[in-house]
């Protein structure tokens, strides 16, 4: 009988989306068949199944370590946020609709039969579930209508452990306050908990380990310290991403946009010895130094013209370009490039146009159905095939189409400038195919390195989930699902 147990936090980025890929990995090594599932999930980051569904980026990572390809019933809810106040709603992989938050809240009970049914189609054909949170239980103001934590493991009749952050400071406060505001119904629910992300010394925390346990009357699981490998593998929010560890010669610096989307293009380049890639943030100007910027994707491609005109980028950009320097656009980056977007039906937005960046001679406009699949591609001056995948809407064409990027199908894709120091395509994760992306650096006068990529991503996985018996009672997390 499938057996399932849920790991919530105490808030949101606390860690459960690493610690549910290493219990994955974990489970996986003891010969379970064990599948993550995420009810709800908010991200702007998210990956492409091979039927054309989209989920969250975090589950794809723990699809992965289950040794599973991505399924839209992994997650069934991400909201990707395009505004302050909106969010586009994907349901089993496809668009729904646009929902204000008010609006969203009324929308919640009734996708819960969707959750349900998603959940139930993975029990069915695993020995294990291992769920996912999003934000909070200690948002009892949400409590109502509740998908995404306790309205779901009361629903589903699913065991809950609470993970708390130390690295953030008040862990303990963290959880003994979160059951201070849970009902009784709540509380009892949840079993026990996990410290996590601890620095140093272990045993300085054991006085307040017992206070936890004293005070909640929860079992404790161990802690986890900090793992420090972290960073190999794909980072689901773009604040985990500022800078990498390499210090190589040749500068690559992404653009933090508002609405950043799909930023793991950079994951491969991050590990790149011969780079230095830095995520730059919002108010800094562009180095001078860099020799290459990467406009990324985007949820809200004309809001974010805005927002980099904000930040004074555009005028960078144009510096960077006349000093010589290489700009590459992905997606919603490679919109931003051309001469204007225009979104007459609002998609994104107010109806309107957008003035572009000018660095290329293309137009894009929003409309038709949004494309999502998973490409083979062949890059059109190298001449070397790579795989990624399309997840964009709106179309772009103009004279610099005459100089693809690519061809997919046969057929030509992106742009290139007439001095091929700007170039534009709707592909991501093109960096992930090791041979293409050594000899797309080569190209720039960057030493091609020996990484392995995808092998590193799985190898990191095993060290995880060794990393987590170590330190964590596995066996007795474990044991607690039903």
């Amino acid at each position: 009988m499938t057996r399932a147990l849920m790991i919530q936090g105490t808030g949101s980025n606390v860690g459960k989306s690493m610690l549910v890929a290493g219990l994955c990995r974990a489970a996986r090594l003891r010969g379970l068949s064990v599948a993550p599932f995420k009810p709800q999930n908010m991200s702007n980051n998210a990956a492409v199944t091979a039927d054309g569904a989209e989920i969250g980026r975090a589950q794809a990572l723990q699809a992965r370590a289950c040794g599973l390809p991505p399924q839209a019933d992994m997650n069934p809810v991400l909201l990707k946020p395009e505004t302050d106040i909106g969010a586009q709603v994907i349901v089993r992989g496809r668009r729904l609709t646009t929902a204000k938050a008010r609006e969203y809240a009324s929308l919640k009970p009734a996708l819960l039969d969707a959750v349900l049914g998603s959940f139930q189609n993975l029990k069915a054909r695993h020995d294990l579930v291992i769920v996912e949170g999003a934000g909070s239980p200690a948002e009892v103001n949400l409590r109502k209508g509740d998908i995404a934590n306790m309205g779901f493991a009361e629903a589903a009749d699913v065991p809950v452990v609470l993970c708390g952050d130390i690295d953030r400071g008040g862990v303990i406060a963290q959880i003994v306050g979160t059951q201070s505001v849970l009902s009784k119904a709540d509380e009892a629910r949840i079993k026990g908990f996990v410290i996590n992300k601890f620095r140093g010394d272990p045993s300085l925390f054991d006085e307040g380990y017992r206070m936890i346990e004293d005070r909640t009357g929860w079992r404790g699981f161990g802690v986890a310290p900090w793992f420090p490998e972290a960073w190999r593998l794909p980072a689901e929010d773009a604040l985990d991403m500022t800078a990498s560890p390499s210090s190589g010669s040749f500068h690559v610096v992404c653009l933090r946009l508002s609405r950043i989307a799909n930023f793991d293009d950079l994951d491969p380049l991050s590990q790149e010895p011969g780079l230095r890639v830095t995520m730059l943030p919002p108010g800094q100007p562009i180095p001078a130094d860099a020799g290459l910027v990467i406009l990324p994707g985007s949820k809200s491609t004309r809001g974010d013209l805005e927002f980099l005109r904000l930040q004074g980028w555009d005028i960078d950009l144009l510096a960077h370009h006349r000093r010589g320097g290489r700009v590459l656009g992905i997606c919603g980056g490679y919109q931003m490039l051309g001469r204007v977007v225009a979104d007459p039906a609002g998609i994104e937005g107010p109806p309107g146009e957008t003035p572009g960046l000018g660095l290329l001679d293309i137009r894009t406009e929003m409309g038709g159905d949004k494309s999502l699949r998973q490409v083979a591609a062949v890059h059109a001056d190298l001449g070397l095939p790579f795989t990624g995948y399309e997840i964009h809407i709106g179309r772009s064409d103009g004279a610099d189409r005459a100089r693809p990027f690519a061809h997919v199908d046969g057929a030509p894709e992106g742009a290139v400038s007439a001095d091929g120091r700007v170039a534009g395509s709707y592909l991501h994760g093109m960096f992930s195919d090791d041979g293409f992306r050594r000899a797309w650096l080569r190209r720039m006068g960057v030493a091609a390195s020996d990484l392995a990529y995808e092998a590193t991503v799985e190898t990191t996985l095993d060290a995880l989930a060794r990393h987590l018996e170590t330190h964590l009672d596995i066996a007795g997390l474990l044991s607690l699902a039903r």
